[in-house]
């Protein structure tokens, strides 16, 4: 029987996209942090075929922490949101067996296609049930680093120069497109480095670091095997990587600003430098910064938040190029919570730890929920 006096959170977790593992690593984070006095999970896990499937808590926490050995139960019961809300208003699990379970609030702990990309946010509109992060339009526009960045560009919120290619231009005419790309190549002595990526992906899955002519057209069909458009951005020599994690909705809130210093041999951020190299990069929280500095990170932060339709959380991911200038690089809707991730890090940092995160977070989505269920549905 369900104990009225706490909140029922619905953990969504997994998913059909590349970042099907360290979803699970990041869902184990927020499980770990849940306040139990408040807050009874339910754990649901989206398998690579998209079937929702009932978690074990116990096999969750006791999971391996290399992505590589991360997986689902995938003996477990299905389980579904039910897509449309009860007589009462409320939100429902159809559990195994057939019976309606209720649910206060949903995290979803998704990253990439399907899951970040306003698909599951559509879903649980239409369910009637709050939830944490951002909109089917925050999300979309968070997701599609193409749309990202002319919204980031109409806002005049800086940029490094990039073109976007979608396959069937690609197909059409390659010599044409890599013309293009090489062009972004800055002037003067030797080619500088382009960097080719999905542009509905992250935790660097699918980009390449291109450092000669000879190298692009790998880069571009690597990329294409994951998405259907790609973007290729001009890369700065010298660049440090600057983060920073924002939180709330209508008067957000940015922390103090981190960075990003990599010693992988790939010689950027990439997958295996987050995530399987041990010293494949360096955090450093907070960042070696001006006053000046770190608020003009801050600030950029909550610009790109707010030009972007974000809301609950988000990541900004800056440049900060040798000559001191900024530019913002891509914004991160459901940002990773795993145990080495810049998100709940940065908010340590800032005084708010990851139990008081996760409440808040959960306490915004309610908040949320509460106003626009109060909104009319007649003229």
């Amino acid at each position: 029987m369900r104990n009225s006096a706490k909140v029922r959170v619905a953990v969504l977790f997994g998913g059909r996209s590349a970042e099907h593992e360290i979803s699970l690593l990041s869902a184990r984070f927020v499980v770990e942090a849940l306040d139990r006095d408040r807050f009874e999970p339910v754990l649901i896990g989206i398998d690579k075929s998209g079937r929702w499937l009932l978690q074990d808590e116990a096999l969750l926490l006791g999971a391996a922490r290399d992505p590589r050995l991360a997986r689902l139960n995938d003996a477990m019961p299905e389980i579904a949101l039910n897509a449309h809300p009860g007589l009462a208003g409320e939100a429902t699990l159809t559990v195994p067996g057939g019976a309606r379970s209720p649910i206060d609030v949903v995290f979803p702990v998704l990253h990439g296609p399907t899951g970040e990309d306003g698909c599951v946010q559509g879903l649980l509109e239409l369910a009637g049930v709050p939830y944490v992060g951002s909109g089917v339009l925050g999300s979309a526009v968070g997701m599609d680093k193409d749309v990202m960045k002319r919204l980031l560009r109409e806002a005049e919120i800086p940029i490094v120069p990039h073109v976007s290619l979608r396959r069937a231009a690609w197909d059409r005419d390659r010599g044409a497109c890599l013309e293009q790309i090489a062009a972004l190549s800055p002037a003067g002595s030797g080619f500088g480095p382009i960097f080719v990526k999905p542009a509905n992906l992250g935790s660097s899955v699918g980009v390449r670091r291109v450092a000669a002519r000879s190298e692009i057209e790998a880069a571009v069909e690597h990329a294409f095997e994951f998405d259907l458009k790609i973007v290729c951005e001009q890369g700065i020599e010298g660049v440090r990587e600057i983060e920073c994690s924002v939180l709330g909705d209508d008067d957000p809130i940015a922390s103090v600003p981190g960075e990003i210093v990599v010693g992988h041999a790939d010689g950027f951020y990439s997958y295996a430098a987050k995530y399987i190299d041990a010293d494949g990069a360096t955090i450093r929280i907070p960042a070696d910064l001006s006053p000046a500095e770190a608020n003009a990170v801050q600030l950029l932060a909550l610009r790109t938040f707010r030009a972007l339709e974000a809301s609950g959380m988000s990541r900004v991911d800056l440049f900060l190029a040798p000559d001191r200038s900024l530019y913002v690089n891509e914004i991160n809707t459901i940002p990773g919570f795993t145990a080495i991730s810049m998100y709940p890090k940065l908010w340590e940092a800032s005084g708010i730890p990851a139990r008081e995160l996760i409440a808040r977070l959960l306490d915004l989505a309610l908040e949320r929920g509460a106003r626009k269920a109060r909104l009319r549905t007649s003229a």
